[in-house]
């Protein structure tokens, strides 16, 4: 006996030893070093145009309408608030997983032993009434409540639904991504749509321009004045510009049908008002300074919120080399006929056992499930960085470009005006002969091209002033 006490002891000494000599690998937060800009360029202004909501930076009532309509009715949105109700459901799981598990249990059985052993011999040995033997082939009856409990001792499992409570609150700032990411698209579209209304107009003036001059070369031809060169030339011109009014109408009804998308509609006609888009100003945007993007962008907050629960996920693949506690109870009422289950004291059982268990052998399973947490927490820390980074450089990107899109348009917007009147000068020397139809069409086509281009550069512009919107945060409120 006193041998067995000795083994018993040294056994479990060793283990203790074991345990202790086991290295557990230590616990690293990460933090962004990172260090960001002060201003996008020499300004200090601290007022940022993100925090306005959408319904007060776009005036048009039109564009108004429909980015409500796609907030309400867009798919991709929709997806992602199911994305939440999914993370909500993980964060109750989590909870569960902190209470007992309780359940009912009723169980019934039959069981014949050997005679010749030891639990037959035992058995037919013991009365319960006076007289009567136990049967040779028992019933078993068990009615009772069992009950199952993992005690959280390194909180291991608080550490799993802190960061399951993070990526709930991640997923919600996904949708708020989706959202100022969809209210620009909208927008975009919308003025894209405006350009093209624009263009056509354009086109169609340019058609009758060069209709006129055709009647006049035609004129000219019959007067011995011009040449069939010259005709077919000027009907070559009209011609074009025809074609390029239906790549136009082509693009128009792309244009609507990417906004009917995005409200999640079949194709229809997109209400809007047949504006001079020249007249349309790009709407003031204040840039604030950087450190306002770590609170206004959406993607910033995910992925702040997917590092701290990625830091979580260390914490808990930690918790898992050192020992855990799991209690279990029971009771409720055992015998083997149902008569006797009411017959208390005699009826009744209990039990409650507590198993403390701690991995010590082969533990590479656990530690690979550190390293892989631990690399995760490594990819959080850079997308957070990268993110970041980003978010400036789109920033910085766009006050540069509304800078140099103002100086483009002033100046394109002289360059229509010198080609409007060159335009009339050229048709003018044509008429008298002083000029010939080369100069015509070429200055025809000039001044087509040059207006154009001023639309796309309004257009730009428009886009400009939605794109640093966007990229500031705004949108979402």
């Amino acid at each position: 006996m006193n041998k067995l006490k000795t083994l018993s002891i040294i056994c479990l000494a060793a283990m203790c030893l074991g345990a202790l000599g086991c290295k557990i690998p230590s616990f690293l937060s990460a933090k962004s070093s990172v260090v960001q800009p002060t201003s996008y360029g020499s300004s200090q202004d601290t007022i940022n145009t993100a925090t306005q909501p959408w319904k007060t930076f776009f005036k048009d009532k039109n564009l108004a309408d429909l980015i409500d309509t796609a907030v309400k009715n867009n798919q991709e949105l929709l997806i992602t608030l199911q994305e939440i109700e999914i993370a909500k459901n993980d964060i109750r799981v989590r909870q569960g997983a902190l209470l007992p598990m309780v359940g009912l249990r009723g169980a019934g059985g039959v069981e014949k032993v050997g005679r010749y052993t030891s639990q037959g011999a035992g058995d037919a040995s013991a009365d319960i009434t006076p007289g009567k033997r136990v049967p040779d082939a028992l019933t078993d009856l068990t009615l009772g409540a069992v009950a199952n409990w993992e005690v959280d001792i390194w909180k291991k499992l608080h550490n799993a639904k802190k960061a399951a409570i993070n990526r709930y609150l991640a997923t919600v700032e996904g949708k708020n991504f989706v959202m100022t990411s969809l209210v620009a698209e909208v927008a975009n579209s919308y003025y894209e749509l405006l350009a093209l209304d624009n263009q056509l107009d354009i086109i169609h003036q340019n058609i009758k321009l060069q209709q006129d001059a055709l009647e006049i070369v035609k004129v000219q031809k019959e007067a011995a004045r011009a040449t069939e060169l010259a005709v077919q030339k000027f009907q070559a011109e009209v011609l074009a510009s025809q074609s390029m009014e239906f790549e136009v109408l082509q693009q128009i009804t792309e244009t609507e049908n990417r906004i009917n998308f995005l409200l999640a509609r079949y194709p229809q006609p997109i209400k809007r008002e047949k504006a001079d888009i020249a007249k349309l100003l790009p709407a003031e945007v204040k840039a604030g300074i950087p450190a306002q993007l770590l609170a206004n962008r959406p993607d910033i907050k995910q992925a702040e919120l997917e590092l701290m629960a990625a830091n979580l996920d260390v914490r808990v693949a930690r918790a898992e080399f050192f020992p855990s506690l799991d209690i279990s109870a029971s009771i409720g009422l055992q015998a083997f006929k149902p008569s006797y289950l009411m017959t208390l004291p005699e009826s009744m059982l209990f039990s409650l056992a507590g198993d403390l268990a701690a991995p010590l052998i082969n533990r590479n399973a656990i530690r690979a499930e550190f390293n892989s947490a631990s690399a995760r927490q490594q990819q959080a820390l850079y997308n957070y960085e990268r993110t970041v980074l980003n978010a400036y450089l789109e920033v910085y990107n766009q006050v540069s470009k509304i800078s140099n899109l103002d100086r483009s348009y002033q100046l394109k917007a002289q360059q229509v005006a010198a080609m409007n009147t060159s335009i009339e000068v050229a048709g003018d020397l044509f008429k008298s002969a002083r000029a010939d139809y080369f100069e015509v069409l070429m200055t025809q086509r000039d001044a087509l091209e040059s207006k154009m281009q001023l639309i796309e550069t309004r257009k730009a512009q428009l886009n400009a002033a939605v794109n640093i919107y966007r990229e500031l945060g705004g949108g979402w409120k």
